[in-house]
């Protein structure tokens, strides 16, 4: 999905200190609170598609039995070390079937790696047969065709025995092909000294009507969410949310 990217391979040991778990606390309340208020049922157990170091599940764990999945084993280590009362699987969001059905499906940011509409149907099907009915899946991009705008980033954080410090910059991808990338400076500092490692990500970007219909094809209630969060200066960005319709016999 993401071709042995250095962010989830090889520095997959150096999340922590490149993606805080700190820094989640804000946004998991807000992918809480959007889940319960759609959800046609009570939220016990959640399937996370694409969980990553396991940053948000570090804040939703305390009110839901999460299943964390992700296609990096090795991103799947340093969530196991975070979260080690969870349950994790490794399996590709777009393929994996687990056989058993959750309250909630969530995906965050990891949605971003679909690149085709072929791809994020596959993500929304994978949803769709994982949950309850009366259930809902939000889906969390970081960009929609509409609120997209190049721009730059930094952070990084300091540990004991290491630090890291990271430059990103997004643009649309050239040549009018849809979608965008985002490269990533890394520079690295632990016992061993500095070295500085560069790699560039692309994603997928999809409209807010693309969206909404292709949940609406999967089976899906959809829904399109605004996200108002503390960092976002530009205004408030879109989640989107598929509910799988109650079945008679079957809350």
């Amino acid at each position: 999905m993401h071709d042995r990217l250095l962010m989830y391979h090889e520095l997959a040991s150096w999340w922590p200190v490149l993606s805080g778990p700190q820094d989640y606390a804000e946004e998991a309340g807000i992918f809480r609170d959007t889940l319960q208020s759609l959800s046609a049922r009570p939220i016990v157990s959640m399937l996370e598609l694409g969980c990553g170091g396991g940053n948000n599940a570090l804040h939703l764990k305390a009110h839901f039995r999460m299943t964390l999945t992700d296609v990096s084993e090795e991103m799947l280590a340093v969530s196991r070390a975070l979260n080690p009362e969870c349950e994790h699987v490794q399996g590709d969001m777009r393929s994996l079937r687990l056989g058993r059905r959750f309250d909630a499906v969530f995906v965050h940011d990891a949605i971003g790696y679909m690149l085709t509409e072929e791809d994020l149907r596959a993500a929304m099907q994978t949803a769709w047969v994982h949950l309850e009915s009366g259930g809902p899946a939000l889906f969390v991009p970081d960009f929609t065709t509409e609120t997209f705008a190049a721009s730059t980033d930094h952070g990084g954080h300091d540990a004991p025995d290491r630090s890291m410090r990271y430059l990103s910059w997004s643009h649309l991808d050239a040549g009018g092909e849809p979608g965008y990338s985002t490269d990533f400076v890394y520079v690295l500092r632990d016992a061993n000294g500095m070295r500085v490692l560069h790699e560039t990500h692309r994603f997928g970007l999809f409209s807010r009507h693309d969206w909404v219909r292709l949940l609406g094809e999967v089976g899906f209630e959809p829904y399109a969410v605004p996200c108002n969060h503390s960092t976002f200066y530009e205004g408030p960005r879109e989640m989107f949310c598929g509910v799988r319709p109650l079945t008679k016999g079957r809350p």
